[in-house]
């Protein structure tokens, strides 16, 4: 194998079992910064090492044994920490006595609780929504400082700043790597839904830049919700969740034409969807469903899947949408909920009922800026033979979104 090779198996390697080594440190040392630093120092050897020695059978295993050495390293000249060396120490002495057994544990060990302490230490309330997200990323999708900052078009310095602040305040709150007490686990658990969302959301429609996906990020949070759904899978809302990331996700061949720019949903080549995620998102959405009551992302995927079992746009059950959208604004009330109401509501029962929902929304201030709003409402006023008015709204929509692809979208429907 060449260096070239080795290096890019051992990029591999680590992508997928970061998170594991991190959070199997993270238990033992406390500590999220000290933790990833020690995982990174198992990688340098890594670099130094596969290349002449072959990669190992079990390369997670190797990473995760090497990690775990180098903190009792550090633990051993730390005198406070001479208790906790003595333990594992006696734990390691016990281990060598079989070297396949060792492996064997070194992955198995605490991994499931490790992976899920980790995932809410990222999403701590301490931390600011967009350090939650940068950490989380880093910590359990391996990505690099230069990946995130490449795929959220953010200088990367300002992701480094971001990781940074948010290993200090878990430092500075004193921020124990630990489960929240039971009565805590659901307000902590929507933090983690809603990072993990807010990352699937910048893959499948970036906010800037001149792509209208990210399919990378799309791939992260689809993996970190399908891991949480591993370990937690008694959560209605986390299968809620994963079927309807599952089902968008299934659309993304079909989203973009041959030159990248965007295709609507209603314009979409359904032979192009992936029946595999259509079919996952779909057994996640029975599983949610068999748990209870649905939760707003369990509601969300239903509606999604009112798409997905339409053979064509016009097979769509919009009457069934409607009322799942009128649940979903109940349940969770929210402007950009009501914008899509609206759409379903037009489908359903025609565009003027749907401008009605609209134009009710136009003194929202959390929409002022947001590009939807004048897009949906052109798009209704464009079916009720209001040209002027809806071109006006399709440059307006062009002026608020700051994606190329998108605005390019909206300049051809005023032009049309």
């Amino acid at each position: 194998m060449t260096g070239g090779d080795s290096h890019r198996t051992i990029e591999a390697v680590w992508r997928i079992e970061s998170a594991q080594v991190v959070a199997s440190l993270a238990r033992l040392v406390n500590d999220v910064g000290l933790a990833e630093e020690l995982a990174q120092d198992a990688l340098v050897s890594a670099l130094e090492q596969w290349p002449r020695t072959g990669v190992p059978d079990n390369p997670g295993a190797w990473l995760m044994l090497t990690a775990r050495h180098k903190a009792i390293d550090l633990i051993r000249r730390n005198a406070r920490y001479a208790g906790k060396l003595a333990e594992i120490g006696r734990d390691l002495e016990v281990r060598r006595e079989s070297a396949e057994a060792e492996l064997d544990d070194a992955l198995d060990d605490h991994i499931g609780d490790d992976l899920l302490r980790l995932l809410f230490t990222a999403c701590h309330p301490v931390l600011r929504p967009e350090g939650r997200v940068a950490l989380t990323l880093r910590l359990l999708g391996g990505l690099t400082t230069q990946e995130i900052a490449r795929a959220f078009l953010v200088p990367e310095p300002t992701v480094g700043q971001r990781i940074f602040r948010a290993k200090r305040a878990l430092a500075d709150g004193r921020v124990r790597i630990e489960l929240p007490p039971p009565a805590e686990l659901p307000a902590r658990l929507a933090s983690v839904l809603e990072v993990n969302y807010l990352i699937f959301n910048e893959g499948y429609s970036a906010t800037a830049g001149d792509d209208w996906m990210r399919p990378a990020l799309c791939e992260e949070a689809l993996r970190l919700g399908r891991l949480l759904a591993d370990l937690m899978p008694g959560e209605s809302e986390v299968h809620g969740l994963v079927a309807l990331m599952e089902i968008q996700a299934s659309r993304t061949r079909a989203r973009t034409g041959p030159d990248g720019e965007p295709v609507l949903l209603l314009d979409q080549d359904r032979s192009l969807w992936d029946r595999l995620l259509v079919n996952r998102g779909l057994a996640a959405l029975a599983r949610a469903e068999a748990l209870g009551t649905l939760g707003p992302y369990g509601l969300q995927a239903a509606i999604a899947a009112c798409h997905a079992r339409a053979a064509a746009a016009e097979d769509t059950d919009w009457e069934r949408m409607a009322a799942l959208y009128r649940v979903l604004a109940h349940l969770a009330p929210s402007p950009v909920v009501e914008l899509n109401r609206a759409v379903a509501v037009s489908m359903a029962y025609g565009p003027a009922r749907g401008l009605e929902i609209v134009d009710a929304l136009r003194g929202e201030r959390s929409l002022r800026s947001y590009p939807q709003l004048p897009a949906v409402r052109g798009d209704l006023l464009e079916k009720l033979g209001r040209l002027d008015e809806a071109r006006a709204e399709f440059r307006r929509a062009a002026e608020l979104t700051r994606n190329e692809r998108e605005q390019a979208l909206y300049l051809a429907r005023a032009g049309r």
